[in-house]
Formats: structure tokens, C-alpha cells, sequence
């Protein structure tokens, strides 16, 4: 019963941000989210560490916890870096690539198309980073995978609380032609092919976008 209860409250939050009716910076007070949610402040807690742990939420010793407010110039050095770790990565995938890599890509486009179809922005994506997280994995380096973890888990935040309408399906679009280049063998349009998609990314960012309010009832509602 906990669990689903914390699951209900990292579950609203999550679209509370995701839509923008949660404004980067804002606190979220532990005892105004127990009374929204008429629970415990304890399961409020364990609901906000799973945030935190999503990259969403960020806690402040002495102040608590806040919605997570990557900067612009912190959004243009996360993708700096992706593109040349990845642009590497694709050339690395290709020289090693086999039939079970490809097809466990493609597996993991399918679940990807599925949830671009579906209503979950939060699902949506998180299997758009993790493709490129699963192609580290494939390409057998355990140590890029964890960065590029880590990497794709900011830039998750920022694609989440900032990312255009409409963009997630392009983004989705461009790893169908990706595949299609890996599939090639065709290292050079499929380094090219990368890194314009990670540029495309950033540019869908529209870091003005205005959001309504501070007040958790209100962006709860």
C-alpha cells in the first residue's frame, strides 16, 4: 500500500514538472505535499528521494527539497560533451557491430515508438536517452556506458522541463534513420547522423517557456 501511495505522488509530481506546472526552483515543502496527497510526511519523503534519484528534485541541506533548475550554459555543455563521446561511441558500434547488436536496437526502438504513441512524457523520455545509453552498453565499454548514463539522465531534466512540443517524435524519427545508417555501415552518415540529432535536441530547448505558478496545490490540480 506504501508503495503504491509513493508511486501515486512521484507520479504527479512528475507530470506536475514534466508540464511545465512546476516551476524550476520551486520548493516543495514536505507538509503542504502531505496534506495535498493526505499522507504521511515519511512517505512524502521516500516519494521525493525517488525524485531525487530521477535527477527531477534536488535536496538542500537546512532548506529541503526544490525542482531541479539546470541552467542554459549547464544544458550547452551536456550536449558539448555528448556529441563528441557519442560521435566516437557511433564509429566504436559500427566497427563492432553484429546481428544480435542491431536487433537488440531495434528492440529497444520498438518499446521507444510505443511510448512516443503513448500519453507518459516521463516513459517517453526516458527509453529516448536510454537508446543512446544502450548503445554504449552494446558496444561492450562498461566505463562510457556509466557516463553516458549520467549524462543522458541531466539531459533527460532538461529535455523534460524544456523541450518543445512535437520534438520527442522527431527525436525518435532521427534514431529510425541512425539505425537505418548502423545498419549501412555507413560510419560517416552515421557520425553525421548523431550529431545532428544531438544538436536538433538542444535546439527544441526553449528555456523562456513560461510557467504559471509556484504553488504545489495549484500545479497539482
Amino acid at each position: 500500500m506504501e508503495a503504491s501511495t509513493t508511486r501515486t505522488i512521484v507520479d504527479a509530481l512528475t507530470r506536475a514538472i514534466v508540464e511545465h506546472r512546476l516551476q524550476p526552483g520551486s520548493k516543495l515543502a514536505e507538509q503542504k505535499l502531505a496534506d495535498h496527497f493526505g499522507v504521511s510526511r515519511t512517505l512524502v519523503r521516500q516519494a521525493l528521494f525517488q525524485l531525487v534519484q530521477k535527477h527531477l528534485v534536488k535536496m538542500e541541506p537546512a532548506r529541503g527539497a526544490f525542482v531541479a533548475a539546470p541552467t542554459v550554459e549547464e544544458a550547452r555543455q551536456v550536449f558539448q560533451v555528448r556529441r563528441l563521446l557519442e560521435a566516437e561511441m557511433t564509429r566504436d558500434f559500427i566497427r563492432n557491430l553484429t546481428p544480435a547488436k542491431l536487433k537488440a536496437l531495434r528492440e529497444h526502438m520498438a518499446q521507444e515508438k510505443a511510448a512516443v504513441d503513448g500519453r507518459d512524457p516521463s516513459q517517453r523520455m526516458q527509453l529516448l536517452g536510454d537508446f543512446h545509453v544502450r548503445m554504449a552498453e552494446l558496444s561492450g565499454n562498461g566505463v562510457l556506458a556509466q557516463i553516458l548514463r549520467d549524462l543522458v539522465s541531466r539531459s533527460s531534466l532538461i529535455t523534460l522541463m524544456y523541450q518543445r512540443d512535437g520534438a520527442a517524435v522527431h527525436s525518435q524519427q532521427e534514431h529510425v534513420e541512425l539505425v537505418k545508417a548502423l545498419a549501412a555501415r555507413d560510419e560517416k552518415r552515421a557520425i553525421q547522423l548523431m550529431d545532428e540529432h544531438l544538436r536538433h535536441v538542444q535546439e527544441s530547448l526553449a528555456f523562456d517557456r513560461p510557467v504559471p505558478s509556484h504553488d504545489i496545490a495549484l500545479a497539482l490540480a
